[in-house]
């Protein structure tokens, strides 16, 4: 058979490549005439962990990594937010990027080239060289279907023009205000209208292939094939996920192993795992409220912290000592045994072992899709992003998630979720082991199997998009 290609590029960040890299193997796995390259953009705060990740992939067969350089680097405090940083960066490499994709297709026919939500400004290069553009969405279809949404709505030029809440087709219920994804809160310092900018350029792609799969967001999918007029064809091919983890390649594995020697001593379900992602950290207060409320439950539990940034567009990192000073007088003596708190976390290992009970999240995608995948219920605590959009989705529109309740109206206490809100979510969570939700979840998780498996909704819906591309040979 004919051999052909693919290219992938995705912004620079460990939460955008991975799922693009888990992608590429899919593509391979689905068909052995196909090859992949992805192309890679560095940035100064990913690039160690960016690098190493890379390294840990680069034997894989059929996928080849090629990492671009601009000198071209727009300086990080000249810009409010980071997505505005972020997209000028992705635009600066296209040159580079046009020349990589001519050289390409030298070799063997290139028949797709697919673009993150972010680099979006790539469409045109790839129109210029007459190869097939694709958006690969690494959100869910929701999100999607709300940011289409707000490319139909007059500009709000501060937060007071939000309405309370918005009809989006892509939802069953109206969208509240509180889980607006937080640029359409902090419209200049977030970058509003460069999220709406790039939404804007979704339909001019040959597709969009989104990971997802039919059996979790089937409202959301046919409104998305009905309703939005104009939308090329939607292929929800997950979930997409990292099932290794960052075990494999990440510096600090010692603490890993740690973990998992205490984790196997354990019962089965009984630790709540607490966890924020890569990006997530929290301040002292809040830091508090949640080690008194884990105190109070007499749970287990796994606790990963990271210490906020200390500079602009920096990322969280472990805490140099995990003390008494960061938590109430002696809350590590009275919890040892029964709790361990850590920094660094191979997330997708600790929830695919048996002794997890519980998840409490920030509802990134990727996490979310991780814990349906291995029936670990979700205690939605957003924090950024599109996060609380996705904590929407999961408690209200698909009933898979329990919710954590912020406390408001407190200018001093902005978004502290209280003590007394950790034990009661955290209880919630823990003593229902036979109940609804957890049922509901393990259902969920059996399909997300089954969605992936030969005939199953996105084996199908791949394959229909590797058949699209090879009809360009």
């Amino acid at each position: 058979m004919k051999r052909a290609q693919v290219a992938i590029i995705a912004s620079p960040s460990m939460g955008n490549l991975v799922p693009v890299v888990e992608f590429a193997t899919h593509i391979i796995n689905h068909d052995s005439c196909l090859s992949v390259t992805v192309l890679v953009i560095s940035v100064s705060h990913w690039g160690p962990l960016l690098d190493d990740y890379i390294q840990s992939c680069s034997s894989t067969e059929h996928i080849r990594f090629i990492q671009l350089h601009t000198d071209h680097m727009p300086q990080q405090d000249q810009y409010s937010s980071g997505i505005e940083f972020i997209s000028l960066h992705i635009q600066n490499h296209r040159p580079i990027v046009k020349q990589t994709l001519q050289n390409l297709t030298k070799d063997v026919p290139l028949v797709g080239f697919f673009v993150d939500m972010f680099c979006t400004s790539m469409i045109d290069d790839a129109n210029d060289l007459n190869i097939p553009c694709y958006l690969f969405f690494a959100s869910p279809a929701a999100y999607l279907g709300f940011v289409l949404h707000l490319t139909t709505l007059p500009v709000a030029e501060s937060e007071s023009d939000l309405a309370t809440e918005i009809t989006v087709q892509s939802f069953i219920n109206p969208v509240p205000s509180n889980a607006y994804p937080l640029y359409c809160i902090k419209k200049n310092q977030l970058g509003f209208s460069c999220f709406v900018n790039h939404a804007r350029r979704y339909k001019e792609t040959k597709g969009i292939i989104v990971n997802t799969f039919q059996e979790l967001e089937p409202y959301t999918l046919d409104s998305l094939s009905s309703k939005y007029v104009g939308l090329p064809p939607v292929y929800p091919v997950g979930p997409i996920i990292d099932h290794d983890g960052p075990v494999k390649w990440h510096a600090n594995r010692s603490s890993h192993e740690k973990i998992n020697e205490w984790l196997d001593q354990q019962p089965s379900l009984s630790v709540v795992f607490l966890c924020f992602g890569s990006m997530g950290s929290l301040n002292r207060a809040q830091l508090l409220e949640i080690a008194t409320g884990l105190e109070r439950t007499g749970y287990r539990f796994l606790w990963a912290i990271r210490e906020p940034p200390k500079r602009k567009l920096e990322l969280p990192n472990d805490y140099e000592n995990l003390d008494d000073k960061l938590f109430p007088d002696g809350f590590l003596n009275r919890t040892a045994g029964r709790g361990l708190v850590c920094g660094w976390v191979s997330q997708v290992s600790v929830l695919a072992h048996k002794a997890i009970g519980g998840f409490v999240s920030h509802c990134g995608w990727n996490s979310i899709l991780e814990s349906i995948w291995y029936g670990v219920p979700i205690a939605a605590w957003p924090l950024y992003g599109e996060q609380h959009l996705n904590a929407f989705e999961m408690v209200k529109e698909l009933g898979l998630s329990s919710e954590i309740r912020l406390r408001s109206g407190d200018k001093d206490c902005d978004d502290l979720v209280l003590a007394e809100e950790v034990e009661r979510s955290v209880k919630e969570l823990m003593d229902g082991t036979d109940g609804e939700l957890r049922k509901k979840v393990k259902e969920m998780s059996e399909k997300s199997k089954k969605a992936l498996m030969k005939n199953g909704s996105s084996f199908e819906a791949l394959e229909d998009l590797i058949k699209v591309m090879l009809s360009e040979v």
